[in-house]
């Protein structure tokens, strides 16, 4: 059976999902194309599938599956093209062991910069992503493409993060930001075991309430006709180079 009214009910359900608070509400979120269905299913976080009239989706015969229109399934996509498939999935849970390496993300408000973030801190092994009460939703769409499905491989939680760091310190992390003036060269600084490193707003970057709570700075050297580095650029070079220390 195919679904062709907008008007039917649980498309109506499905289309509240983006928008912020009801995905708040529901616990919900959807992604869109095989890649990241695909990527959701390994972790059992997906619901129910939602494919376009003519696609071929008997791979997904374990998760209950409808069948729309193209005008449904534009409708209910985020994007200009028609993606043919999507999912609707369950929120990460906290998970409240952190690890060893985690990454606390200080108001990053561009979409595209928290996707490419969450990526670059799977690939080089960081093990929690704290965002701030501000940063973006994780589960913007943008986002979620720009994690390339990467969000539901790595722990992430969102905190106050001034608690959050008087946390940790207790616990005998050590806190890094970033600082032209004093800080250490990347390249040189010794890393502790247990540590967390910071990234600012775009904009603004980390506040300084923030920064009065980290123990040391570091910087990357870049070429001074350059006056800065885009904040998932910046955040990527620093991990790859904590992450082979």
């Amino acid at each position: 059976m195919v679904i062709t009214s907008l008007n039917n009910k649980h498309i109506k359900e499905i289309l509240k999902l983006k928008e912020k608070k009801y995905r708040d509400l529901e616990g919900l979120f959807i992604v869109e194309t095989l890649h990241l269905v695909e990527e959701a299913m390994k972790k059992n976080n997906v619901l129910e599938i939602i494919v376009c009239e003519g696609f071929e989706y008997n791979i997904f015969n374990e998760v209950n599956t409808i069948v729309v229109t193209k005008e449904i399934m534009m409708k209910l996509s985020s994007t200009e093209s028609n993606p043919r498939i999507i999912g609707i999935v369950k929120k990460n849970v906290d998970n409240n062991s952190y690890g060893n390496k985690l990454l606390i993300l200080d108001n990053i408000q561009d979409p595209g910069n928290l996707g490419a973030i969450v990526r670059s801190a799977v690939a080089f092994n960081f093990d929690t992503i704290i965002l701030s009460n501000d940063c973006v939703d994780l589960y913007n769409s943008k986002v979620i493409r720009a994690s390339q499905g990467m969000m539901f491989h790595i722990n992430i939680i969102r905190r106050d993060i001034i608690e959050f760091i008087l946390d940790i310190k207790k616990d005998n992390y050590v806190i890094y930001s970033t600082n032209v003036n004093g800080g250490i060269n990347v390249r040189d600084i010794s890393i502790s075991s247990k540590f967390a490193f910071i990234i600012g707003n775009e904009g603004n970057g980390v506040r300084d309430e923030v920064n009065n709570m980290c123990d040391k700075f570091l910087y990357i050297d870049i070429n001074k006709d350059c006056e800065s580095l885009n904040a998932s650029v910046a955040a990527s070079i620093i991990m790859y180079e904590l992450n082979n220390k």
